[in-house]
């Protein structure tokens, strides 16, 4: 690893005051400097940032005290999006959501319990068709920006680590399991047949006989299906 090395120079303004500017220099880096007003306090400073240095910390504090959650989105967007083309519309309008309610926060000040407030915020929306909002579509929202954070800790070097990592993710409820009995199937085959659609019969027993669900029934063609072998 290569040397860190910290200066401190004495200077003193037209007023006749003293102060204290430090450089702390890595090669490959550009040089870090501050300017404090007592000798203690730039002393500190120079220990504390050459250890952050030399543990591969600073950069990414330094960061994060750059870019704020709104950069975060643009450049995720810009970025990362294209990359997801099967749900890139309701992520983006799910990171711009993020953005209106905490975009001028700095990763620095991003912390667990500013997300879940604003976690706390989406349970207690209400939806365009006046619902509140469902816990598993807050969880897709905390994905969002979960996976934009994960993004800026392991490529961008934006921050050192994800503060997603330690909300918790709203409860969703356990989905409906219903399986029909011989009864119900004579009765939901009869409705079938009875049905002014030719295709719902046939489909549904498809349906019974393969395990298959709606999309895989749709999009099922011909060349999906090996005829010798059945």
């Amino acid at each position: 690893m290569e040397i860190v090395m910290a200066y401190i120079q004495e200077r003193k303004t037209e007023d006749g005051k003293t102060h204290y500017r430090v450089q702390v220099r890595l090669k490959g880096f550009p040089v870090v400097s501050a300017t404090f007003e007592r000798k203690t306090d730039a002393k500190n400073w120079a220990q504390q940032t050459e250890s952050a240095m030399k543990e591969g910390r600073h950069f990414k504090t330094a960061e994060a005290k750059k870019r704020s959650v709104a950069d975060l989105v643009d450049r995720y967007i810009e970025t990362v999006i294209p990359t997801k083309p099967k749900n890139a519309s309701a992520c983006t309008a799910q990171l711009h959501w993020w953005k209106n309610q905490i975009g001028r926060c700095l990763l620095s000040d991003l912390s667990p319990a500013l997300i879940a407030e604003q976690r706390d915020k989406l349970l207690r929306g209400i939806t365009k068709q006046g619902k509140i909002r469902a816990p598993a579509t807050v969880v897709r929202y905390l994905a969002a920006l979960s996976h934009a954070l994960t993004v800026a800790m392991k490529e961008w070097g934006w921050i050192e680590d994800s503060p997603m990592k330690k909300v918790t993710k709203p409860q969703e409820p356990r989905g409906r399991v219903r399986f029909l009995d011989d009864e119900g199937r004579a009765h939901l085959l009869k409705a079938c047949q009875e049905s002014s659609n030719p295709y719902l019969y046939p489909a549904f027993v498809l349906a019974l006989s393969a395990g298959m669900r709606q999309g895989e029934l749709m999009n099922l063609r011909w060349e999906d299906l090996d005829i010798f072998r059945c």
